[in-house]
């Protein structure tokens, strides 16, 4: 077992079982403090299944969880998020019917309890870490048009943004550049280095062109167990990953 100063997220001999079936299968891995990891493998895997876990959504069967040395599985999804987990979904969850300085506005840690909201004023931090964020998601040009107006790459975009504006100590995000363009997936990559200065990210993804571009560490899951776990040169030659991506 590592130490709680080595990681920030520890997850170990994790199980969920659906009547009877294991999607996650006794599993465990480490993720850094300003790592990038991403989680692959064929669908019914376990991939999401592992994000709905360390965020709450699911309940462990049996395992630990730990992040800055707090155990998640014990605690409920607004605490986890509070202790600074943030998740993106597949689907891009925006406001549509805001612009985009709304959306990033909305997320702003202090307007999003009852008693914040009702105190919250749109003041100089405010507004400053809106637009840095804007910046950082390459919408500051877009910041006063509605979110229904920005393209599919661009409102996964708005989304990241809503989570960074929360500064997360992990950021969790569930095939990212889904729809996007090549370039689009190229900026990408280069946010997501970007923000790694401050958090770590947990990212599944499909792409692999885009996985090679980010991942300082992939971990291959296979019926909810890892099979490999390493670099993109390493699980890329393991025989165990070549075996299950046969046919895929």
């Amino acid at each position: 077992m590592s130490s709680e100063t080595d990681f920030l997220l520890g997850v170990e001999g994790l199980t969920v079982s659906f009547d009877g079936f294991k999607a996650v299968d006794d599993l465990s891995f480490y993720l850094d403090r300003n790592e990038i990891r991403v989680i692959i493998g064929p669908n019914g895997a376990g991939k999401t299944t592992v994000l709905d876990l360390i965020c709450g959504r699911t309940k462990a069967t049996g395992g630990s969880i730990r992040f800055k040395g707090r155990e998640l599985t014990r605690m409920k999804e607004h605490e986890i998020v509070r202790a600074g987990v943030g998740r993106k979904f597949q689907t891009p969850s925006i406001y549509e019917d805001l612009t985009v300085f709304e959306n990033l506005e909305i997320s702003f840690p202090r307007g999003r309890s009852v008693f914040g909201a009702l105190a919250f004023r749109r003041d100089a931090d405010v507004k400053d870490r809106v637009e840095q964020i804007a910046r950082d998601i390459f919408l500051a040009d877009r910041l006063n048009d509605l979110a229904e107006y920005l393209s599919h790459g661009q409102k996964q975009w708005l989304e990241i943004g809503m989570l960074l504006i929360q500064d997360p100590a992990l950021m969790m995000l569930d095939e990212p550049v889904a729809g996007m363009s090549v370039s689009e997936r190229k900026k990408t990559a280069e946010l997501l280095h970007r923000v790694i200065q401050d958090r770590s990210v947990l990212v599944i993804e499909h792409d692999m062109d885009f996985v090679g571009d980010i991942a300082h560490k992939i971990t291959v899951l296979h019926q909810g167990r890892v099979i490999s776990e390493g670099s993109m040169a390493h699980v890329k030659a393991d025989p165990k990953v070549v075996e299950v991506y046969l046919g895929h």
